[in-house]
């Protein structure tokens, strides 16, 4: 069994794969779709909630730090994505890249990870949509009525079921079409961005950034239960607390969940015009971009109110400050293209779905027949519908707010993995072409994997019980049918 479980698929059965007409994509993506759709995926939730949230609970105004910190975390994983996307161009990103190196079970591990991330994601957004929905047609005509509203004070949220169907038929008219839509809401955010930032400046006070790094304060209540609190804290028994900068990596793990852009670009490198090129340059560009918006951004809210006087609990922290401060108008601007803005993250977290779903049934591990893409769109047609079916029924009928962090800690867990991945490849396959190169290897995929899990320890205990049961999950599966109905074991 222990051969079964570390059989690896070479790279270039992975790349020949790709030329099935039945199991291929269309290549139609450059280096600016890639970066719009990294900087696409990023502006929703971070920058329009957590920001303020992560600042109120856990940093102060040096949650820009954890902004930077989060940056660095994933600047250093995505060399090591770059590199294995511009080697290995196929979709299903991290999990089609630790096929080729640390082996099948492994890889079906972090592609059942991946997609508790996407599918919880898609569906957390879609319901972040509606409750901004709600809030921008409050008080007229078109108010929805509480019942289909939400899930929780009702029986239904239908605009978040609603979302994730309209998402579907566009993903599987094309990538190419999603790209489009893309572009034009990506447009549309950083609008409102650079609204925000601008107006914002003038409205700092430097006071409130005084302490920057505000100090450690201990947890009580709620706050302070086992379950509740890092993990890093229960396993090395130091004292509950928040703030300080335990607080600004605590806040580091929790805005996290914003940069999870360059994570979706790399499922499409299968789908990417001259990939070696392309990738790195859409992975790189659109880290780069949302990483100094979001410090920017965490400095202007903190500059306008005390972190003390944000609600941790408050949906849209960013609109109500400018609200507080007598301009309900940019509060209306920001619901606005929070509002259009979720709706581009939701379908690209989705996208990313669908393609890590296609890779893992085109190797055998998930049902064959889910990877046959659509004879005139070339998308995963069958898989998109019914994942989409899924998401819908979360969205519309489960409160996902609990579920979060799930999104991160999968994440992380993958970049832990490519990172890991990049030095195993390195050794078993030094004749690859590599267009990008990590530099000082084995040094800098091994900081980028220490990082990345220190993050992960600063994530709740509730956080890392729910993980372990989705990954215990997905170990009896494979055990009891993917192993068996493998591409690979057929082969032997």
């Amino acid at each position: 069994m222990s051969q079964t479980f570390f059989r690896t698929k070479s790279v270039e059965q992975s790349i020949q794969d790709t030329e099935d007409p039945e199991h291929s994509l269309q290549k139609k993506l450059g280096a600016l779709d890639l970066i719009v759709f990294g900087v696409g995926v990023c502006i929703g939730a971070g920058i329009f909630v957590l920001t303020g949230q992560a600042a109120a609970s856990n940093a102060g105004p040096a949650v820009s730090l954890s902004f930077l910190i989060a940056g660095i975390a994933c600047g250093l994983a995505a060399m090591c994505y770059a590199e294995f996307a511009s080697t290995v161009p196929v979709a299903g990103s991290a999990y089609t890249f630790t096929y080729a190196t640390m082996g099948e079970f492994l890889a079906w591990v972090i592609g059942w990870d991946l997609i508790l991330e996407f599918t919880v994601g898609s569906a957390a957004l879609a319901t972040s949509f509606s409750q901004y929905l709600a809030v921008v047609l409050d008080g007229t005509p078109l108010q929805i009525p509480e019942a289909v509203a939400t899930a929780e004070g009702g029986f239904i949220n239908l605009p978040a079921g609603l979302l994730v169907l309209a998402m579907t038929a566009i993903l599987v008219g094309g990538v190419k079409i999603s790209s489009r839509v893309n572009q034009v809401v990506t447009a549309i955010k950083l609008i409102v961005v650079f609204a925000v930032i601008i107006a914002g400046i003038f409205l700092v006070k430097v006071s409130n950034w005084v302490p920057f790094v505000p100090p450690s304060q201990g947890a009580s209540g709620e706050q302070g239960s086992a379950l509740s609190l890092p993990l890093v804290q229960t396993l090395f028994g130091l004292e509950p607390s928040v703030f300080g900068w335990g607080g600004v990596a605590a806040a580091a793990a929790m805005v996290f969940f914003a940069f999870i852009g360059f994570d979706v670009v790399a499922t499409t490198a299968e789908e990417t015009k001259n990939p070696q090129r392309n990738m790195p340059i859409g992975i790189f560009g659109s880290l780069a971009i949302v990483t100094l918006l979001y410090m920017a951004v965490s400095l202007v809210i903190t500059g306008m109110q005390s972190y003390k006087d944000i609600d941790p609990s408050d949906g849209a922290p960013l609109a109500t400050a400018f609200v507080d401060v007598g301009l309900p108008v940019m509060g209306d601007l920001i619901a606005i293209g929070a509002c259009i803005g979720l709706t581009v993250v939701c379908m690209i977290l989705f996208m990313g779905q669908s393609r890590v779903g296609f890779a893992m049934a085109r190797d055998g591990l998930l049902p064959t027949w889910l990877a046959k893409t659509h004879p005139r769109f070339k998308t995963p047609y069958r898989l998109t519908i019914i994942a989409g079916i899924i998401i819908a029924i979360l969205a519309s009928f489960i409160p996902l707010s609990e579920l979060a962090h799930l999104v991160n800690i999968g994440t992380l867990a993958a970049f832990v993995l490519v990172s890991i991945g990049v030095i195993v490849l390195r050794r078993k396959r030094p004749d690859l072409p590599r267009s990008f190169k990590v530099p000082f290897v084995p040094v800098l995929p091994i900081i980028a994997a220490v990082v990345c899990f220190y993050l992960m320890l600063n994530l709740t205990a509730e956080t890392w019980l729910r993980f372990v049961i989705w990954l215990v999950v997905g170990v009896l599966i494979y055990v009891f049918y993917s192993r068996h109905h493998s591409r690979l074991n057929r082969a032997s």
